[in-house]
C-alpha cells in the first residue's frame, strides 16, 4: 500500500460505531435549523462534539465531499466521507498529534486548501487538546512567518502539493527562520524529508472514536489583515497589513455559525457548497461549522473550475452555495441561482453594497468585519443594508447571538456570543472590550435610509 493512500484505505475500512451518546450534548442554533440536541450546562462545545453527535445518529450521512478535480491540483483522490468514517480518521489523527508531546492548548497551524483532509485536520487538532490556527495556503513565506510568530505556533499541518506550489517545502523554509516551530506534518504526495507524513500517521494510530468531542475544546485563532479596500469588478486585493491573530473560544465560533444558519435555512442532510477558503471566520462559520451544526454535507471547491462546479450543481441534492460577493455579476448571467436552495454572497468590509443586483428569493448577504463579526441577512426585510442603517430591525431570533450598534458618526460595534473575540500579542490575549461592545474600524454610509457601503473610519 502506498503511503499517500493511507487515509483512503482507513476510510474504506472504518466501522460504523453506535456509541451511547446520552451524556453528550452539543450546541444548537437559534430556531429549528440544526439536527443536534439542545446543549446542557457545562457540556463540551467544540466541533468534534457536533461531528460525533451526527455520526451517532446518522453514521452513513455524507459529511465531506471533495472537489471532483482534486487529483489534478494536489495528487490526492477525491473522496466522499461519511460522518462515521470522518470520526474514525479524526480520532486517528488526534492520537498521532498527541504523540508529539506538545504542551496542552498549544497553537497548531493549519495551512491547507479547502479539501476534506483540511477539515479532518482541524477537528483532529481540537480533539488533541490544541488550538487550531488556520493559515491561508496562499500566503508567501514572509507573511507565514509573521503569522506563525505572532500566534506563537509550535507545529503546522499542511500538504505536499497544491498545483505548482509545494506548501510543505515552503513551511520548512519558514521553520528555518523561526526556531520555536518544532514540527511540520503534511499529507502527501511529495512530503519532504524531515516532515511527518500524515497519511502514515493515520495508518499507524488507532484513536478512540467513541470519545470524540467529550473533552473541552480549546478554541481557535484566526488572522485579521488590516487595510484593503473593495475590488473593481473582480476579487478584492488582499490587505497588505501584518497579520493580527484573533483568539476565539469554540462556543463563539459555533454561535457565529448559528447566526448564519438563521437566514441560510440549511436543513439536515442538505449540502453546503463553498467557494471560500476555510482559513478565517467567514470561511469556517459558513462552511465547516455550519455543516456540522446543521448535520449537513460540506463540499468545498478551493480551485475554481467552472466544469466541476456545474457538475456539482447538477447533483440531485438541495444545495446552498457560499460564494465571494465579487462573483455575483457573473453568476447573475448564468442559470446557477435557479439551481440552488440558497445563494450566499460573502462580502469583506470595506465594501460597496449599492452594486448588489436584484435577485430571486433565497439570496443571502454575509458581511465580514475583520475577524470580529459576521452580519447575515436575506434580501428582504432583513437585508443587511437595512439592518446596518437601523440596527433595531435585526431579527429577534438572533438577538441572543449578535447585536449591532451604530454610533452617531456611523461607526459600527458588535456584541454577543457570536462575536466574542480577543486580540493576541505574542500569545497573550488582550482584553480590549471592557463594555462588551467590540468596536470595529468601519462605519456605514447611508442613503435614503439604506446602507450603501461600509467604509473605514
Amino acid at each position: 500500500m502506498r503511503q499517500a493512500d493511507g487515509v483512503t484505505a482507513v476510510a474504506a475500512q472504518a466501522t460504523v460505531r453506535r456509541d451511547d451518546a446520552s451524556s453528550l450534548r452539543v450546541p444548537a442554533p437559534a430556531g429549528p435549523v440544526g439536527a443536534t440536541p439542545a446543549p446542557a450546562p457545562g457540556a463540551a462545545m467544540g466541533l468534534c462534539a457536533l461531528l460525533a453527535a451526527v455520526a451517532d445518529r446518522h453514521p452513513a450521512r455524507i459529511a465531506f465531499v471533495d472537489q471532483a478535480s482534486k487529483p489534478a491540483w494536489c495528487g490526492r483522490p477525491a473522496i466522499a466521507w461519511t460522518y462515521a468514517a470522518a470520526r474514525e480518521i479524526v480520532a486517528r489523527l488526534a492520537e498521532g498529534l498527541s504523540q508529539l508531546r506538545l504542551p496542552p492548548r498549544s497553537p497548531v497551524g493549519l495551512c491547507m486548501a479547502g479539501m476534506a483532509e483540511a477539515h479532518l485536520a482541524f477537528l483532529a487538532i481540537e480533539q488533541a487538546g490544541h488550538v487550531p490556527c488556520p493559515l491561508p495556503v496562499t500566503w508567501d513565506e514572509d507573511r507565514l512567518l509573521q503569522g506563525i510568530e505572532a500566534a506563537q505556533i509550535l507545529a503546522v499541518l499542511t500538504q505536499g502539493v497544491l498545483g505548482a506550489e509545494r506548501p510543505a517545502e515552503k513551511l520548512c523554509r519558514v521553520a528555518v527562520r523561526y526556531f520555536p516551530l518544532r514540527f511540520i506534518a503534511a499529507f502527501g504526495p511529495h512530503v519532504p524529508d524531515g516532515v511527518l507524513g500524515l497519511d502514515q500517521v493515520v495508518l499507524d494510530h488507532r484513536g478512540d472514536a467513541g470519545a470524540l468531542g467529550t473533552g473541552p475544546a480549546a478554541g481557535l485563532v484566526t488572522f485579521a489583515l488590516p487595510g484593503g479596500g473593495p475590488g473593481a469588478g473582480g476579487p478584492p486585493p488582499e490587505p497588505a497589513g501584518i497579520p493580527v491573530p484573533v483568539r476565539r473560544e469554540a462556543e463563539a465560533l459555533t454561535a457565529a455559525a448559528a447566526a448564519c444558519l438563521v437566514p441560510l435555512r440549511i436543513e439536515p442532510g442538505e449540502r453546503i457548497l463553498s467557494l471560500l477558503p476555510p482559513s478565517d471566520l467567514k470561511g469556517l462559520a459558513t462552511g465547516l461549522t455550519a455543516a456540522l451544526l446543521a448535520g449537513a454535507t460540506l463540499e468545498c471547491h478551493p480551485v475554481f473550475d467552472a466544469g466541476a462546479l456545474s457538475a456539482a450543481l447538477d447533483q440531485p441534492v438541495a444545495t446552498h452555495l457560499i460564494a465571494p460577493a465579487w462573483m455575483e455579476a457573473g453568476f447573475s448571467r448564468t442559470s446557477v441561482p435557479g439551481r440552488l436552495r440558497t445563494l450566499a454572497y460573502v462580502h469583506r468590509a470595506p465594501c460597496r453594497l449599492s452594486a448588489r443586483l436584484p435577485g430571486r428569493a433565497g439570496i443571502v448577504d454575509v458581511v465580514a468585519f475583520d475577524e470580529v463579526a459576521l452580519l447575515c441577512g436575506r434580501r428582504d426585510a432583513q437585508d443587511v443594508g437595512l439592518v446596518l442603517a437601523a440596527p433595531e430591525r435585526a431579527a429577534s431570533e438572533r438577538a441572543g447571538l449578535i447585536q449591532l450598534r451604530r454610533d452617531p458618526d456611523g461607526r459600527l460595534s458588535f456584541r454577543g456570543p457570536a462575536c466574542e473575540s480577543r486580540m493576541l500579542r505574542r500569545g497573550i490575549t488582550l482584553e480590549e472590550n471592557q463594555d462588551d461592545w467590540a468596536l470595529t474600524r468601519f462605519r456605514a454610509s447611508l442613503f435614503a435610509g439604506v446602507a450603501t457601503a461600509i467604509a473605514e473610519v
